[in-house]
């Protein structure tokens, strides 16, 4: 267990630092381009998720999102107890993965956005962003496991583009980048919404891959 929650914390540490770095990076390269700097942030971001799983997958899952880790308790694939040591692994990784950028780049280590990003739009955007990423796991755990972090990664590079809300898509995440004035931040103050939209996103697309997903009587 020490051994999954430091692949869990690391995990998500190396995701939101290059989250937050390679948006303050393309920010600062882009001359005021919001889409060469969307764009700078979203290669970085898919790219390491790639990376981050097929590394850790055989050591902790390679959840690094507390909604993936809600769809796998949902499916009694890991213990509630194991599951919140998870989502708590999660969540200081990904503040101090945020902390971890911000000192590389010379901003304040403590920051909170002002960022404000609310309204249906952005909620909606979120609802798709997470519903998608746990629909993709699920059915890539299903039909070919061994391409699930190119399909993860592959799919949040997408999604940053074809939602409204650049598909945050995970809370421990959501949480984090609260704390980064910069590129990528969110307003603290919009963080509890965009994590609820996403848990509900989370339950609900697990139990539709239930149902979509499940082998014919006659198959098995």
């Amino acid at each position: 267990m020490q051994r999954r929650l430091m692949a869990e914390w690391l995990g998500t540490f190396s995701l939101l630092a290059t989250v937050i770095g390679s948006g303050i990076m393309a920010e600062r390269l882009s001359d005021g381009n919001v889409a060469i700097a969307l764009l700078g942030n979203t290669i970085p971001t898919g790219a390491i998720l790639v990376v981050l799983i097929t590394i850790f997958g055989p050591i902790s899952g390679a959840h690094f999102n507390p909604a993936v880790t809600l769809t796998f308790a949902l499916r009694r694939e890991i213990s509630p107890r194991d599951a919140s040591l998870y989502v708590l692994a999660q969540i200081f990784g990904g503040i101090i993965g945020v902390f971890a950028a911000h000192l590389m780049f010379d901003v304040p280590i403590i920051d909170p956005s002002t960022t404000v990003r609310s309204g249906l739009g952005q909620w909606s955007g979120e609802f798709v962003a997470t519903f998608g990423l746990i629909g993709t796991i699920l059915a890539c755990l299903k039909a070919r496991p061994d391409s699930v972090p190119m399909a993860v990664g592959l799919y949040i590079t997408a999604a940053y583009w074809f939602t409204s809300s650049t598909s945050f898509a995970n809370p421990a995440v959501t949480i984090a980048r609260g704390f980064s004035d910069t590129f990528a931040g969110i307003s603290p103050a919009n963080v509890a919404a965009f994590v609820a939209v996403q848990l509900v996103a989370a339950v609900l697309a697990t139990g539709f891959s239930r149902w979509f997903l499940r082998t014919p009587p006659e198959a098995a």
